[in-house]
């Protein structure tokens, strides 16, 4: 169990020096391409939640947040004293992009984004943890139910 918070710390490690060096380096608007325009770092100060929802909405961004992290670390818990590794790891980087994000909101009073890829959203490390360890916990979920209703189906014939 002691694996969770070292990859939890490094996720967010990783997170808070991408935003320092973006905003020691880069005005606000500032763009640097990477891949011509398609690809490039784009400093956007986000004052709302996934694309920019509830934007100027602190209170109900951190509160919202904090309560989705407090559920995400006590499933995590239950999870691995049951030795559900796969679900405790996948949920350890939701919990973690989404500390790394509140870290910006109580200090900065917004998120410090930077990756824009095409017309898609401007979003940062911690965005990318959560949205990986989400879809991959879904993914995962579809699968193992499956295997159970196959499982389900073979006890029954």
């Amino acid at each position: 169990m002691i694996l969770y918070p070292v990859i939890a710390a490094a996720v967010i490690a990783l997170d808070q020096l991408t935003k320092y060096l973006v905003r020691a380096n880069m005005q606000p608007g500032e763009s640097i391409p990477l891949i011509g325009s398609w690809f490039r770092l784009l400093y956007v100060r986000n004052t709302g939640t996934a694309f920019s929802m509830f934007a100027g909405n602190k209170w109900i961004t951190v509160v919202f947040t904090t309560v989705l992290i407090i559920a995400c670390l006590i499933y995590v818990i239950h999870e691995a004293r049951r030795g559900s590794k796969v679900i405790s790891l996948l949920l350890t980087f939701v919990i973690a992009g989404g500390v790394s994000n509140m870290i910006d909101r109580l200090t900065l009073g917004y998120v410090t984004d930077m990756i824009s890829c095409g017309n898609f959203a401007v979003f940062n490390v911690a965005d990318i943890a959560v949205t990986c360890g989400c879809a991959l916990t879904i993914l995962y979920l579809i699968l193992e139910m499956r295997k159970e209703s196959k499982s389900d189906q073979t006890e029954r014939q």
